[in-house]
């Protein structure tokens, strides 16, 4: 195995400038969508005191821990409390993972509005929210959303903003504040890899895993009539 590789290394210093030319192209072409989303999206996101106000707030999950909001989580959810309670948005549409029985996000992240002073006849569940690109195409296309506030981590709310900007979202941003911990550095590093299928998303703007029919649960909570959402 030593030996092979010894072979397959080049012999020349043109071989090895090659090589480092190589490698910088890959890391060039790695970084251009980081790059990209960095660039357009950079006087859209905002803090909770200063965001334009919208119809709607969208609040991307973050994990569960034993069946309540991870910290992470969490501390989304307390900012969407305050932004509905600010004025700046007048309903909340929750969305993430409810593919199995035993893990329902959406519900969870309910709860805990409703616990923390928002009424739940303005929240709306979409429980098919499995990524952010389908969590932004279903909250246009099945929910009608037209301009949003996005609630989320620094980390991801430039890619939220991305994605939802290419599925007809006029959409800014609420960057939620966190210590830099090794759960902050280690969504930062994903967000690098998941620059590039962010980028094929927009690109390309594949259905969703399950799109589903219209709901009217956004019109209901803007209307102050009771929402619903869909499974």
């Amino acid at each position: 195995m030593l030996e092979w590789a010894r072979r397959r290394l080049p012999r020349t210093r043109r071989g090895w400038r090659r090589v480092v030319q190589g490698g910088v192209l890959v890391c060039v072409l790695a970084l251009l969508p980081a790059t990209w989303l960095r660039l357009s999206t950079d006087d859209r996101i905002h803090t909770v005191a200063d965001v334009p106000s919208a119809p709607v707030g969208v609040v991307f999950g973050a994990g569960l821990w034993n069946g309540e909001p991870s910290p992470y989580l969490a501390h989304r959810l307390d900012a969407a409390v305050r932004l509905y309670q600010d004025g700046r948005v007048r309903a909340l549409l929750v969305t993430g993972d409810n593919s199995r029985h035993d893990y329902d996000e959406p519900d969870a992240m309910r709860a805990y509005l409703v616990k923390h002073g928002v009424p739940d006849r303005r929240i709306v569940s979409d429980f098919a929210g499995f990524d952010t690109w389908d969590s932004c195409s279903r909250a246009r296309r099945v929910f009608g959303v037209h301009k949003a506030v996005l609630v989320s981590q620094g980390f991801h709310v430039r890619r939220a903003l991305a994605l939802c900007g290419a599925a007809g979202i006029d959409a800014y941003g609420v960057a939620v504040d966190e210590p830099h911990d090794v759960t902050w550095y280690f969504g930062g590093t994903r967000e690098v890899v998941a620059a590039g299928k962010a980028a094929l998303d927009a690109a390309f703007e594949p259905d969703p895993h399950f799109l589903g029919p219209r709901e009217r649960g956004i019109e209901r909570a803007l209307a102050g009539r009771g929402a619903s959402g869909s499974r």
